[in-house]
């Protein structure tokens, strides 16, 4: 739930906060610099949008997940009723996956251990 919680906030809000930060010289490059790097993941998610958006934030990778795919959603205009599903069902996905690597192989490994 936890990781939920801030992706509204992000979709609706982050656009004009930015925009907001890089009228100033100090945060100018800062904005620019994370802009940038969320934009170099975004190649998937404007292709497939939805898809693209859900397998973004669901395959649990360094770099990825709700928060980025939110600001990425946001940066390129996809709108609430598309990005919002694609982001809650991505972090179902990521849930799934890591309680299968946490769970499942442990248990799987100490079934075979004790066999």
């Amino acid at each position: 739930m936890g990781n939920i919680i801030p992706v509204p906030f992000i979709l609706l809000f982050i656009t004009p906060v930015f925009d907001k930060l890089k009228k100033t010289k100090l945060f100018r490059p800062l904005v620019e610099k994370i802009e940038k790097k969320a934009m170099g993941k975004s190649e998937s998610i404007q292709k497939y949008e939805f898809m693209g958006l859900l397998l973004f934030v669901g395959i649990p990778l360094p770099g990825t997940g709700a928060w980025t795919g939110a600001l990425i959603a946001s940066l390129l205009d996809i709108k609430l009723k598309k990005a919002v599903p694609a982001i809650f069902l991505g972090i179902m996905l990521a849930l799934v996956i890591m309680s299968l690597i946490g769970y499942g192989i442990p248990l799987a490994i100490s079934y075979l251990g004790s066999r």
